[in-house]
């Protein structure tokens, strides 16, 4: 045990007890020293009686009369200590915490601190983190007892661990249940045709304003049916986005899953079927391209079928509908189809009272900041207030619908932009609405310093382990990059496409040394010049002066539209970073049939080409039976008198190397090139 924990259960200040344990003959260096346990167990049972010297000044005064009679009525019991550890003053910190902000809570001067840290055999600077036990101690010795800063476990304030709450919690008994508007996702493979099939329904067109005509964002908008009104989420069907396609499912509560009808059921239709499914949502399966002449439903039916998705039609329950987005055939059916399973999920939220809910996109603008795409799940969100997303806090500045018109609130299954954010969100993080601003900035301050907390530990512990890895292996050769997307999705998505590159195996490591949301800046450059790494750019513009930086720094800064290309782009450089491998090609062989001393030349062997060719200054290696005997060069290759380049099989020459002289008969030259070849992940 601790000099300072025991000292705080004996009831004495640690400066006491050290004091004590002196008299005793136990000697420790500071009031974080450990006692054994015989040591604790001496020290609790001589302090437990009365402190020595203390009954012999009780003997001093004459007593009055009567109080022997009340001493001998009153139990033995140690008198209290001078000043109980009651008396300091309680000071509530919240950690980690530094020296200089230590001092600041305790109210002395930091260099005083780090004086008597050195006596404790502590080296600190001004910004070095200090751990608890540390930290109490320091306030033990100025009249100060610490205590950390514990935050109330509530659904606002979070923990260290935020798990994200369900995107539909259990409301609470007696809301004001009413129904709400279903929020669908369409999931599928790539080029099924899911946006093509949303345009029909909205009537817009934003498959034409994505490059290369796939989804790179989550969209969500809502559409009035002639039953209902239905909220949509257009989810990415590439692979790369396979994060954003699980979180798609994850807010939804029906998935369409688009197949196209010539092509059937392909990889990531499977993928969007177990995501689905690990969500817990049902399934309605949208039969597209149903138009064309090589449209085989019946097929696609099957394939379904033996993925237990069993179609109505051939006794299943799954709901499939065939549609054509091209000729808009099919698609009232299936907003028909889906109101009806909303019907009879019977999907309800409390509109009223505070709002939550889930950023689906989030984004760094330059003109009005960090704006978030958002769904609320339960209450109302209103323009004015005060919530907390992740590490963020906001006022709501403005709340924008799909369109991008203006409006004071959104309910239950409504996506909207808001504004106001203190900073960009993650996709997926959860939003609650709290009592005043005050309180948002107080929730939000918390969660930074729990990250801070962690960044800390975690980048004290990589630093570590990578000083040790270099020591241990100098042969590992990394990629080192820095990743800005327009978007916080894509970020993600691109990242988790680079780290899946298979590099680890063959001894290259990729870096992604920060990643973030927003246009590449000055300070990204110079970030990537100090760490010699290339700025990744995803859909982001690149402002003149900034280039202009980059190029003066030497920093390499690639800009992409679609994800393939950065992957394809970066495999290429990683393969470039592997040693190239090694081979051996046998070129011919010759067997030395006399050895000659010629003046000039030295040792010359006399040799007959039997297969392939021996060239000049090329390599070979001299055999003797089975054993090699020397690899060298050859200087000089002769026939009869004239010098030549190759000799082939069937002649003979005279042959001689740079550094061997010992030939011997029957020995025989191989000739060989070495080859290196580029190898790929």
């Amino acid at each position: 045990m601790r000099v300072y924990a025991l000292a705080k259960e004996l009831s004495l200040t640690s400066k006491e007890l050290l004091s004590r344990l002196k008299e005793m003959g136990i000697e420790v260096a500071s009031h974080s020293s450990s006692l054994s346990e015989e040591e604790e167990a001496r020290v609790r049972e001589v302090i437990s009686g009365p402190p020595p010297g203390e009954e012999k000044a009780e003997e001093i005064p004459a007593p009055p009369a009567e109080e022997p009679v009340r001493e001998a009525e009153e139990p033995a019991a140690p008198p209290p200590p001078a000043e109980p550890a009651a008396s300091l003053e309680v000071v509530v910190v919240k950690f980690p915490v530094t020296v200089r902000q230590l001092a600041e809570y305790i109210g002395r001067k930091p260099n005083i601190l780090i004086k008597k840290l050195l006596e404790m055999g502590v080296f600190a600077s001004l910004n070095q983190f200090l751990d608890e036990e540390t930290a109490v101690i320091l306030g033990s010795e100025y009249g100060r007892e610490i205590v950390p800063f514990v935050p109330e476990k509530t659904e606002t304030s979070g923990s260290p661990e935020r798990e994200k709450p369900p995107v539909r919690p259990a409301p609470p008994a007696g809301a004001n249940l009413r129904p709400r508007n279903p929020v669908v996702t369409l999931m599928g493979h790539i080029d099924h045709g899911k946006t093509s099939i949303l345009d029909q329904i909205r009537k817009s067109r934003v498959t034409a304003g994505e490059a290369g005509g796939i989804t790179q964002h989550i969209g969500a908008y809502r559409v009035a049916a002639e039953k209902g009104t239905i909220t949509f989420l257009d989810t990415p069907g590439h692979a790369a986005f396979t994060t954003m396609r699980v979180r798609g499912a994850n807010l939804t509560d029906i998935v369409i899953l688009v197949v196209a009808a010539d092509e059937g059921v392909m990889p990531q239709t499977e993928e969007a079927i177990n995501h689905a499914r690990a969500a817990g949502v049902p399934i309605v399966v949208a039969l597209n391209k149903i138009d064309k002449s090589t449209a085989r439903p019946d097929r696609v039916r099957r394939q379904l079928a033996e993925r237990g998705l069993n179609p109505e039609m051939m006794g299943g329950d799954t709901i499939v509908v065939e549609v054509s987005a091209v000729a808009g055939t099919g698609l009232d059916q299936l907003l028909e189809m889906l109101l009806l399973q909303a019907e009879i999920m019977e999907l309800k939220a409390d509109p009223d009272g505070p709002a939550a809910g889930v950023v689906i996109e989030a984004k760094l603008t330059s003109d009005r900041g960090p704006v978030a795409t958002v769904l609320v799940t339960q209450g109302t969100l209103k323009r004015g207030d005060s919530l907390v997303c992740g590490p963020f806090s906001a006022k709501v500045k403005a709340i924008f619908d799909e369109n991008g018109r203006g409006v004071t609130d959104a309910g239950p299954s409504t996506p909207v932009e808001i504004m106001g954010l203190s900073g960009v969100p993650g996709a997926g993080e959860s939003f609650q609405v709290v009592e005043n601003e005050a309180r948002a900035r107080e929730i939000s301050e918390l969660r930074q310093n729990e990250d801070q907390e962690k960044s800390w530990d975690d980048s004290r512990r990589v630093r570590l382990e990578d000083i040790f890895q270099q020591f241990a292996d100098d042969q590992v050769r990394e990629l080192t990059l820095l990743l800005k997307g327009d978007v916080q999705g894509s970020v993600e998505a691109v990242e988790m496409a680079l780290r899946e590159i298979p590099g680890g195996n063959a001894g290259i490591k990729l870096q992604i040394i920060h990643s973030g949301v927003g246009a590449v800046n000055e300070s990204d450059v110079m970030l990537a010049a100090a760490s010699g790494a290339v700025i990744i750019g995803f859909q982001v513009p690149l402002a003149p002066k900034v280039a202009r930086l980059a190029e003066a720094e030497g920093v390499d800064i690639r800009r992409y539209r679609v994800i393939y290309q950065v992957v394809d782009d970066i495999r290429k450089a990683l393969e470039g970073l592997l040693e190239p491998e090694i081979k051996e090609v046998i070129l011919g062989e010759a067997r030395v049939k006399e050895i000659f001393k010629i003046t000039g030349l030295g040792t010359v062997a006399g040799s007959m080409v039997e297969k392939g060719k021996i060239q000049r200054r090329g390599r070979v290696r001299v055999m003797r039976g089975v054993e090699e005997v020397a690899s060298d060069v050859v200087t000089s290759l002769k026939r009869f008198k004239e010098t030549v380049e190759e000799v082939t099989a069937g002649k003979d020459c005279g042959i001689s190397l740079a550094n061997f002289k010992d030939f011997e008969v029957d020995d025989i030259l191989v000739a060989y090139e070495v080859e290196k070849i580029a190898q790929k992940l």
